[in-house]
């Protein structure tokens, strides 16, 4: 997908060479807000420059006391024969009879080979449950037509448990899963895996409602958005691994509105930005999760937030991620369509690197840092640590930013004519930086 080139310019004296952060965010057809819950912040990922702590999750109960009590034993559904056939028509009969559990032989794959309406199966319009169990999976054959595997209509209700979706191909919008507005998904201890498609969502396309736990969204391609996940639906992704996904725009995730809960989303690509993920115009929240060693071509290898849009980060490790520019985390500004918002609580951004600027963050809207930390960052031009940009506003408090590198200015911040406030007395400290600590107007920092 082409993607216009914005060109910033540096204001006044220090104008320099044009910048264009955001090749291939300006303009994404990612349109639906998502309101999304805030959970509460827990122990802080990080208090030194040199602790390598990984983010912990909190598995706690709300009333442990409770624990076993009330729950149901798992429907017993219709057996399905491990034969194509016997799926296809198992489902095309539940949709006729207003839904129905279905549970699908262990120990089996079911190779599809025809093409029903862009499908290997019979699009889901009903509240239909399909159990697996041990290897049970659900493949297209390598020699048939290309198809996705499923397809949730309007009025559709899809939960996958214990299965294996993989082998979709299509040239329409999700590799192995869509679901369309109106439709919802949930998807609990399966594997959305080494699906492909030419437009947005390899594992999985949304436009309804998704709900992914306890599941692997992993190694999936997509020519446009979104190689795990491209949602523009509310989406809820839970102590799942999307990771090793591949796409042009976000590649392991790209929506317009998520909440990411004690997971990962490593080692994904984009060809162009945003590798990790991408928040576009909507709110997203991360807690507890791993966004690491993801990669763009261009801009963003960690996350970005665009659009008017608004991010939350709660005990995230944010690190070794890697771009032509910005390494960790982007926020974008007026310039880019639109002011967006990030809050960074509890949270560590380390050994993030941008060949050019901001190898920790690039702030052109509003970012506020709690109790974080930002070290070993680094960036080929200037702003190790973060590199905060005309008309931005960066607030700090009890944050460290210590021992980032700039090969240019700015070894832990760099301001081009924004805000810049650390509130000291809050226990913030920019130390151990190279070349300096900080360039541009930053009160209170020694150089």
């Amino acid at each position: 997908m082409n993607r216009p080139h914005h060109e910033l310019e540096r204001p006044g004296a220090r104008r320099t060479r044009s910048r264009w952060w955001t090749v291939g965010l300006a303009g994404l057809a990612l349109t639906t807000t998502v309101g999304v819950s805030v959970a509460p912040a827990a122990d802080a990922v990080a208090r030194a420059a040199t602790d390598d702590r990984p983010p912990t999750s909190d598995h706690r109960d709300d009333n442990p006391s409770d624990k076993g009590k009330g729950k149901k034993k798992k429907p017993k559904g219709v057996p399905v024969p491990c034969t194509a056939d016997a799926l296809i028509a198992a489902i095309t009969q539940a949709n006729a009879r207003g839904g129905a559990v279905l549970d699908l032989a262990t120990k089996c794959t079911y190779t599809l080979t025809t093409n029903i309406d862009g499908a290997g199966l019979p699009a889901i319009a009903t509240p239909i449950t399909l159990n697996g169990g041990t290897h049970t999976t659900i493949t297209r054959a390598a020699a048939a037509d290309q198809f996705r595997i499923l397809t949730v209509n309007a009025g559709g209700n899809l939960t996958l448990n214990h299965l294996k979706i993989t082998g979709g191909q299509t040239t329409e919008n999700g590799g192995g899963v869509s679901v369309a507005a109106g439709g919802s998904a949930a998807i609990n201890h399966s594997k959305i895996l080494d699906n492909i498609t030419s437009q947005g969502g390899g594992g999985i396309f949304n436009q309804g409602t998704a709900f992914v736990t306890g599941s692997s969204v992993n190694r999936n391609i997509a020519g446009e958005t979104g190689g795990g996940i491209s949602s523009s639906g509310p989406l809820k992704v839970v102590k799942s691994h999307i990771d090793r996904n591949t796409a042009n725009v976000g590649g392991g995730v790209a929506a317009a509105g998520a909440t990411v809960r004690e997971g990962s989303i490593t080692g994904n690509k984009a060809a162009l930005s945003a590798g990790g993920m991408l928040i576009d115009g909507g709110i997203g929240t991360v807690v507890g999760t791993h966004v690491t060693g993801n990669t763009a071509g261009d801009v963003v290898g960690g996350i970005a937030v665009t659009d008017g849009g608004q991010l939350t980060l709660r005990r995230v490790g944010l690190t070794d991620n890697t771009a032509g520019n910005v390494g960790g985390l982007f926020v974008s500004g007026p310039i880019s369509n639109g002011t967006s918002f990030a809050v960074i609580e509890d949270s560590l951004i380390k050994n993030n690197n941008a060949g050019s600027d901001g190898g920790g963050i690039s702030n052109q809207g509003v970012t506020t840092l709690r109790r974080a930390t930002v070290a070993g960052n680094e960036a080929g031009d200037q702003g190790g640590g973060i590199y905060n940009t005309l008309g931005g506003t960066v607030r700090l408090f009890d944050t460290k930013v210590v021992k980032n590198v700039a090969v240019t200015d700015g070894g832990g911040i760099f301001n081009d004519g924004g805000t810049v406030e650390l509130n000291i007395a809050s226990g913030t400290v920019v130390v151990k930086n190279r070349p300096n600590n900080c360039s541009g107007d930053v009160p209170g920092c020694a150089g």
